[in-house]
């Protein structure tokens, strides 16, 4: 039991088994489970997708570091191009998921950790506030077999919610990023999976997955 000095005793609400007995904790388990819940409840906040890849954690670090490649697996993000004087990687590209839309982006990545982030917003390149996270995993420390598996998350920013940059948006009815959130786990999942099926492909055929990009009306 923790007794009435420990640093946590003053902290409610804990649920650790020197003070909820195994019964107990199992039962709050069950009671906290459901068989249905509320699509706000799962990716009201955040939004995850993950998936198993079958290709190297390397090489598919070398294609998600590449903004170039986000021509082929995202939906909508295309012909990112480096911003003239730009010193931080800062790149600006066009999102279809609105009409006359640019999108900034960086990407901050980490070798040694496979981290992968994509730092974006729409309309404007001060303040990077969609950030994409994204983090591989080798699969042979959480599956037991060779290949990837890649959890992409998703925060939802309060500016998801309320553009800060309004004046920037040449026609105001444009569609906001944000009125879009209840859409993003579906959304993502659809791009996680064209990002698998290229991926794999060219893995399985010993095609390089590295540093081939292809443009419209190119064959894979």
């Amino acid at each position: 039991m923790t007794s009435p000095s420990s640093p946590l005793a003053d902290i409610p609400n804990l649920l650790r088994c020197e003070t909820t007995p195994r019964e107990a904790a199992l039962a709050k388990a069950a009671e906290m489970t459901h068989a249905v819940y509320p699509h706000d409840a799962v990716y009201g906040q955040f939004c995850t997708v993950q998936d198993y890849i079958d290709c190297p954690p390397e090489d598919l670090f070398d294609y998600l570091v590449d903004l170039r490649n986000l021509d082929e697996w995202t939906y909508s993000t295309r012909h990112f191009e480096p911003v003239p004087g730009a010193t931080d990687g800062l790149h600006l590209g066009w999102d279809t998921l609105a009409d006359d839309t640019r999108i900034y982006a960086k990407v901050v990545a980490n070798r040694e950790a496979l981290t992968v982030d994509y730092h974006c917003a729409w309309d404007q390149g001060d303040e990077l506030w969609m950030i994409y996270i994204n983090r591989i995993i080798p699969a042979e420390l959480v599956l037991n077999k060779p290949g990837s598996v890649l959890v992409w998350t998703n925060c939802r920013h309060p500016y998801y919610d309320d553009n800060p940059n309004k004046h920037l948006v040449a026609d105001p009815n444009r569609v906001w990023v944000g009125d879009m959130w209840p859409l993003f786990y579906a959304g993502h999942r659809a791009e996680l999976d064209n990002l698998k099926a290229i991926v794999e492909y060219r893995h399985s055929r010993g095609i390089p997955v590295t540093g081939h990009v292809v443009r419209e009306g190119a064959s894979v």
